[in-house]
């Protein structure tokens, strides 16, 4: 049996934390050290209280390199920690596994140092040795994660090492991994002490595994916890506390450029319609940051309806939010909205004929439609103007915006600077869209109206040759002839 485990204090970075990483993909602490207020975690210690622990050799100082030799000779020194001085004056050296057989506690003490003091420890907060503080994190969890396999008798493969995750997503103490490592069969049998081990090496207290977002409408996760007895976590993004369960509720960390372009509009004293409110991506933004007046939020995932409405709290605007919750398509609103929200992707078509019935009958208002856009190389892809049917969606060098009257009034050409970035297949899907939009206003309200489609956004890469855009497009009445 082992002696009682020894406890050291752990060598922290100067705030205390070990890392200060910003939460998101790598975001990940470098050692097992606490964490200041605003880091995302608390003490690092293993899920129950219990700390992470390593099994030491202890022997007297003049001994010390002949131990080190042996262990060294039979890989059994944990060179990811330091050997340390305890306070008798006796030296720990950290060995890999759970405990050292007897057979090479007798020969330390027979063979290699007859005569020595040989005892078996633990250290509570072992210090990494500077070569583990050397390791990127991926580096670091392949070290730890082989050394425990080969401790449990299981052979180290390049098919191991090649199933361990290479990025990851951490939210405060939690670390969600890809669907698309620990596929091996070897794993499950290796199985819980696995994600503890995962977890330790990246200085969290919880695990879970992401796989395909469920195709149930709500855009349900497929997470399963893996270490941990919940999935609640929080994030902030530009100051605005997001709190949600990563099992029920999508996250994206790739979204934070439409935030923070949101959170910079002009909107104050404006009523905001968010027909995909999610736990509040974007009306938080629009609420807190961008000063609009009140906001109606549409969601029916009932998960992310209780995140949403916790979020209004913790970030002081819940008088400011209404919380509509079911289909939007049976939406009873209408003439309200000064802006409306559309951020469902891959599109937000289904929303398009309730964005045009809440938006105000005598002022309109602006759309930003959030879509997915292929767009592949080769294809249509000469600079602008370079052949006739680029010349007729680009008129170079300068991109026409038009505004139609759907009563056959003439063309409204207005000339913008067209953005290097802009690729051609957005402009086709905008101009598309407003021609519908201004079809469907007109359905919707029974007179004519004009749009212009003001800016386009590409959010992010969503897949290859796919693009997550948003459209922002004004939407004003047509004036009364006579």
């Amino acid at each position: 049996s082992l002696p009682t485990p020894v406890r050291r204090r752990v060598r922290r970075s100067p705030c205390g934390c070990g890392g200060c990483a910003e939460p998101g993909e790598w975001s990940l602490r470098e050692s097992r050290g606490g964490n200041p207020k605003g880091c995302g975690g608390s003490n690092m210690e293993r899920e129950g209280g219990k700390p992470a622990a390593v099994v030491a050799v202890v022997t007297e100082p003049r001994f010390t390199q002949r131990y080190r030799e042996y262990l060294e000779k039979q890989k059994l020194l944990d060179r990811r920690h330091r050997v340390e001085k305890m306070p008798d004056g006796t030296v720990a050296l950290p060995v890999l596994g759970e405990t050292l057989p007897e057979q090479h506690l007798h020969e330390l003490r027979d063979r290699v140092a007859p005569g020595s003091t040989c005892t078996v420890t633990q250290l509570l907060d072992p210090v990494p040795s500077k070569k583990a503080q050397g390791c990127s994190p991926v580096q670091r969890l392949c070290l730890e994660v082989s050394r425990w396999v080969e401790g449990r008798g299981v052979t180290w493969s390049a098919e191991l090492e090649a199933d361990l995750p290479r990025s990851w997503q951490r939210h405060g103490d939690l670390l969600l991994l890809s669907e698309d490592c620990f596929q091996a069969k070897q794993w499950k049998h290796l199985e819980p002490e696995l994600w503890e081990i995962v977890a330790s090496a990246l200085g969290v207290h919880r695990v879970a595994k992401r796989g395909r977002v469920s195709p149930d409408g709500t855009r349900t996760p497929a997470v399963t916890l893996l270490l941990g007895d919940h999935g609640w976590v929080e994030h902030v993004d530009n100051g605005i506390r997001y709190k949600f369960d990563v099992t029920r509720c999508m996250f994206s960390f790739g979204n934070i450029t439409e935030k923070l372009r949101v959170a910079s509009l002009p909107c104050a004293g404006e009523v905001l319609v968010d027909l995909y409110a999610g736990i509040g991506y974007f009306t938080l933004p629009f609420l807190v940051h961008a000063g609009a007046a009140f906001v109606h939020a549409c969601e029916w995932n009932p998960h992310a309806v209780v995140a949403l409405r916790k979020n209004l709290g913790i970030n002081g605007v819940a008088d400011r939010c209404q919380i509509h919750f079911g289909d939007n398509r049976k939406l009873k609103l209408s003439n309200i909205a000064d802006r409306v929200n559309l951020g469902l992707i891959p599109s937000s078509e289904e929303g398009w004929p309730i964005a045009c019935q809440v938006l105000r009958r005598d002022a309109g208002g602006i759309l930003h439609i959030h879509q997915n856009v292929e767009s592949y190389p080769g294809k249509n892809r000469q600079p602008p103007g370079s052949s006739e049917m680029e010349k007729e969606h680009w008129p170079y060098p300068q991109q026409m915006i038009t505004s139609y009257c759907t009563n056959g009034a003439t063309r409204d050409s207005r000339g913008k600077r067209l953005s290097a970035a802009t690729k051609p297949e957005w402009q086709r899907w905008a101009e598309s869209a407003e021609t519908r939009l201004a079809t469907l206003l007109q359905q919707v309200h029974g007179t004519p109206w004009k749009t212009q489609i003001l800016h386009i956004q590409q959010v992010k890469s969503y897949a290859p040759h796919v693009d997550h855009i948003v459209l922002d497009l004004e939407c004003r009445p047509c004036p009364l002839v006579g």
